[in-house]
């Protein structure tokens, strides 16, 4: 379902006296046509505003873009009731696909073929079986704490209830002007007990050279803002939770050594609401491999 923000210079008087003023200022809204009065309500619930008085609104436009979360603004897309919306926030895996220019792609092939199968069982019967071969890092993939640690539990260490319908908060950040996330973008945000999906923009540049280029990343302070705050999970839909150029890989080290879930390479976080939806990214129980390939998803409603 399609989503707006509006976009507008504001003036407000306090009935207090002074005043404030802000330029290229942007809200949720309901639809692609509120009124001005619509807009400016917002705009005071959305800053916490008291005592204001007369709001003015000039450059008014209406934009299509995912919503953020505007306090007082829809809090979630509009779903069905009794009939929940899926997402799928995954990376399908094909042969040779291309995650990360350094590893390879996954090579499928066919243990049994159809026509060998009819020698073995009875006429009019066939089947096939299938082969992969594929590093752990392909597509959507979720890391536990033995991919950083030697000592870290492994991908049957996560209980299901800590991968399966978290309820998830995106914070978008696609054009926040930087490729850091830092504990600033963080500090409105009430993280605790949540799938915290970090929305870049970058997964639109997936399988090619360009998505490990100025690409989006959780700062430091970032990853120990959500520690301390009690984020459950830590998603994003770019090519590293990490700045890629720093070797020493933070988040990694303080996410994993702290027993949150990473989910890295996800797609699709635009057709989710700011709140409201669940997040769910299951591995195989594999024992003794520390990341896997997920199918990541959402539930809406």
């Amino acid at each position: 379902m399609t989503s707006y923000r509006a976009r507008f210079d504001a003036t407000v008087t306090f009935t207090n006296g002074g005043g404030l003023q802000a330029q290229g200022f942007m809200v949720d809204v309901a639809a692609a046509n509120p009124n001005e009065a619509e807009v400016g309500e917002l705009f005071l619930d959305s800053l916490g505003l008291l005592m204001a008085g007369e709001v003015t609104l000039e450059n008014l436009e209406i934009v299509e873009a995912p919503h953020k979360g505007t306090r007082g603004g829809p809090a979630t897309q509009d779903t069905n009731e009794g009939s929940p919306q899926y997402v799928e926030l995954n990376h399908v895996i094909r042969d040779g696909m291309v995650t990360l220019p350094n590893l390879p792609g996954p090579e499928l092939a066919t243990h049994l073929t159809r026509e060998a199968s009819r020698e073995i069982y009875a006429e009019g019967t066939e089947f096939e079986i299938g082969r992969i071969s594929m590093v752990a890092n392909t597509g959507t993939y979720l890391d536990s704490p033995n991919h950083r640690y030697p000592d870290g539990h492994d991908l049957t260490g996560f209980p299901l209830e800590r991968l399966v319908d978290l309820p998830a908060i995106v914070i978008r950040v696609q054009d926040s002007g930087k490729l850091g996330v830092d504990a600033k973008a963080l500090a409105t945000y009430d993280v605790r007990g949540k799938a915290v999906l970090l929305h870049t923009g970058d997964d639109a540049r997936f399988g090619t050279p360009q998505y490990v280029e100025d690409a989006h990343f959780l700062t430091r302070d970032g990853a120990e803002f959500l520690i301390r705050n009690g984020a459950a999970l830590v998603g994003i839909d770019a090519a590293n939770i990490d700045d890629m150029t720093d070797g020493t890989r933070p988040a990694h080290t303080l996410l994993l050594a702290a027993g949150l879930p990473i989910v890295e390479h996800l797609t699709s976080l635009a057709q989710l609401p700011p709140t409201g939806a669940t997040f769910t990214a299951t591995p195989p129980r594999i024992a003794g491999l520390a990341t896997f390939p997920v199918r990541a998803f959402a539930r809406i409603g």
